[in-house]
């Protein structure tokens, strides 16, 4: 059994990493306190930073967050760009501005997924203070939000956001015991928690802190060929008979649980480790649905009847006031939609 199924179905053999789960605790409280005491300062660049991470590992649904926000700050004229880590790519000169000659094994398939779908600066660092640096310094960004990174003290950040979905926080132990990261003291020093899902499944611990929790859900309209870039609707695409869906992202059956309550009827599921490097072989020869993620790794290989579903976070309006708050306290000037 995988050690992430273990953390979500409170198996008690992870104990056993009890004394490894102690020193992660010790080495995370020392770092904290390196930049909390000034030993190790954090870089504050001119522009605000908001980081969209989380507390445990695995994909959340930040990718969608950040695309959001991203699209909501080019509507009100803000010069806007993105930084990630660049995980799952192999490129070694840094920073690096992501380029639509690039490929996701260069940059990783979440910068070269939001550089598509944004057509703003994405800017790949592993150093994220010198990244938003280059950001900030040479393309003008006035607002700088970071893909992941909460734990990145390295940097300053004026808004802090944490998205978390209906597996909650799994046995609530920090790595490698369970799946966190940082404690869920950590919910108590963010600006705002976004949950993935339906709110009400989850444990009060996660959702009565004193920031605002805002739901979210995923919803998108059409189907994609992966190849064509052919569009067919949910209720047409739904129609289709002998179709398998495969994911390489951190909740795989949340993505095919959503394809259910779609209409889709799945003759079967294939579950990769979040960034899977997918070669041909992985692509069963039957009609393909997969997530957007998974499909910018696989234009190259990939056969005629693979399709991906996109999809755009759907967040509240207060969500979007709240934001305008914090980014007028950071001193933003924000004008009128644009569009």
């Amino acid at each position: 059994m995988k050690i992430e199924n273990m953390w979500y179905r409170r198996d008690k053999r992870v104990w056993l990493l009890w004394p490894l789960s102690l020193l992660f605790r010790a080495l995370s409280a020392f770092r904290r306190w390196l930049y909390r005491s000034g030993v190790k300062p954090a870089t504050k660049v001119s522009a605000c930073v908001i980081v969209v991470g989380n507390i445990s590992v695995g994909g959340n649904g930040k990718t969608p967050v950040v695309i959001a926000l991203v699209e909501y700050l080019k509507k009100k004229g803000i010069s806007v760009g993105v930084l990630s880590r660049g995980y799952g790519g192999n490129t070694t000169h840094f920073p690096h501005q992501v380029q639509p000659i690039n490929g996701p094994d260069e940059v990783g398939d979440e910068p070269k997924l939001i550089a598509a779908r944004t057509h703003v600066p994405v800017v790949i660092d592993p150093k994220r203070a010198r990244g938003a640096s280059y950001l900030a310094d040479k393309l003008h960004c006035q607002v700088i939000i970071c893909d992941d990174g909460l734990q990145h003290y390295a940097l300053h950040r004026d808004v802090e956001l944490v998205v978390m979905d209906n597996r909650g926080v799994g046995n609530g132990h920090l790595l490698p015991m369970g799946p966190l990261r940082e404690g869920l003291w950590r919910l108590d020093t963010v600006h705002g928690i976004i949950i993935n899902g339906d709110v009400s499944v989850l444990d009060r611990q996660i959702t009565d802190h004193d920031c605002p929790v805002y739901g979210m859900s995923l919803a998108g309209t059409d189907f994609v060929n992966v190849k064509s870039g052919d569009r067919v609707g949910v209720a047409e695409f739904s129609q289709q008979q002998n179709t398998v869906a495969l994911a390489g992202i951190g909740n795989p059956d949340r993505f095919f649980s959503q394809l259910s309550s779609m209409g889709l009827t799945l003759s079967d599921t294939y579950r990769y480790p979040d960034h899977h490097q997918f070669a041909a072989k992985d692509i069963p020869l039957k009609t393909v649905v997969m997530t957007e993620k998974d499909a910018v790794k696989v234009t190259s290989f990939v056969h005629d009847d693979c399709w991906y579903y996109p999809v755009d976070a759907q967040l509240p309006p207060p969500f979007y006031a709240f934001i305008d708050t914090r980014l007028t306290a950071a001193g933003i000037d924000l004008k009128e939609d644009q569009l």
